[in-house]
């Protein structure tokens, strides 16, 4: 199984038991909460592999080193 596809298959099986939890509430915020549970491990893993390098994991990420600064001050990882 490809990475994408393993990845993938973590997030559509944990969404399916958020939806078995909330017991037939409605959600609210799905993609603002989701972003959020996918972002700060993404960073944690990309800065760690990037040895701290933030104009190295900013390129790695696809995204502007202001970007990535702010993303990390929101996690409180500065």
């Amino acid at each position: 199984m490809s990475q994408q596809k393993h990845i993938e298959a973590c997030v559509r099986e944990n969404l399916e038991a958020y939806f078995h939890d909330l017991d037939g509430e409605e959600p609210h915020s799905m993609h603002e909460m989701l972003i959020k549970v996918v972002e700060r491990p993404l960073l944690e893993v990309v800065m760690a592999h990037a040895k701290g390098n933030q104009s190295k994991a900013a390129e790695w990420l696809g995204i502007n080193r202001n970007t990535l600064r702010r993303k990390l001050s929101d996690h409180q990882m500065l």
